[in-house]
């Protein structure tokens, strides 16, 4: 091997920035699906850009190339998020802790409004640099039924809330808990139960319980279907009496254990 080859360095200049609500990992899931936040990719100006986004209105759909910018290393074996619980090598995975962090998201057009491009179903993180743009291709693009062998092995669950999860949900989004609904959506469609791969655990009487930073939610599963049937404060009466807020979310706590759901 031409060892001067092999050590090149290749730079990029990002083009532009994503802008979202999904600031930590957990919360951009593991794939584009409608369950994410809408989300902006802002442009840099002065590069001629308007004119690169000539046509792109008539895109419904865009592949978006862009840097993980939260990484500082790289897994040569990684455990898939679902299908099986054995490491598997990272380049049979979308995985994001790859030798160099380049990922890659098909998403939804929703408008455009000059260098901004508003997008839909991207599991992008907030803050991640944009490397380009390309629009989506069904004839070159799309391969139905072909899939890795470990996705096969996946069950995919039907999840439903309940009149008071909902009614919780609804709460918290209004009170800036944005990314709860999708995160629950997105860590129970598939191996519900694998502590391995997420923070839940047992409880009594076949329920179950999934943590989402300080809130909780307790479901139960029965023949495919995942039932979320509330949501709890992750915060005991101790850590309320406690002034540290390091969340800085304990009066929406407050808030949220004083409603009837």
């Amino acid at each position: 091997m031409d060892e001067t080859v092999a050590s090149e360095k290749i730079e990029f200049t990002p083009i532009g920035y994503f802008k979202s609500t999904q600031v930590h990992p957990y919360e951009a899931g593991r794939q584009p699906d409608s369950h994410h936040a809408i989300g902006t990719i802002e442009l840099e100006g002065g590069q001629n850009f308007e004119q690169a986004l000539t046509g792109l209105e008539g895109c419904k759909k865009i592949w978006v190339i862009f840097s993980f910018h939260r990484n500082d290393h790289w897994n040569p074996m990684v455990l898939p998020p679902r299908g099986r619980n054995t490491k598997i090598g990272v380049f049979a995975t979308r995985s994001p802790y790859r030798p160099n962090s380049i990922g890659m998201s098909c998403v939804d057009v929703v408008r455009i409004d000059k260098l901004k491009i508003e997008v839909s179903g991207a599991d992008i993180l907030d803050g991640s640099p944009i490397l380009d743009i390309k629009p989506y291709v069904a004839y070159a693009d799309s391969f139905p039924e072909v899939e890795p062998e470990w996705l096969k092995e996946a069950e995919k669950h039907t999840v439903l809330f309940s009149e008071a999860t909902e009614k919780a949900l609804v709460f918290l989004e209004n009170h800036g808990v944005d990314n709860l609904r999708a995160f629950l959506q997105h860590q129970l469609e598939f191996e519900p139960t694998n502590s391995k791969k997420k923070r839940v655990k047992a409880l009594s009487d076949g329920e179950l319980i999934i943590a989402y930073r300080t809130w909780r939610a307790v479901f139960t599963i029965v023949a495919g279907t995942v039932s979320v049937l509330r949501i709890e404060s992750g915060y005991n009466a101790s850590d309320m009496a406690n002034p540290e807020d390091t969340y800085a979310d304990k009066n929406i706590h407050r808030s949220f254990l004083k409603q009837d759901f």
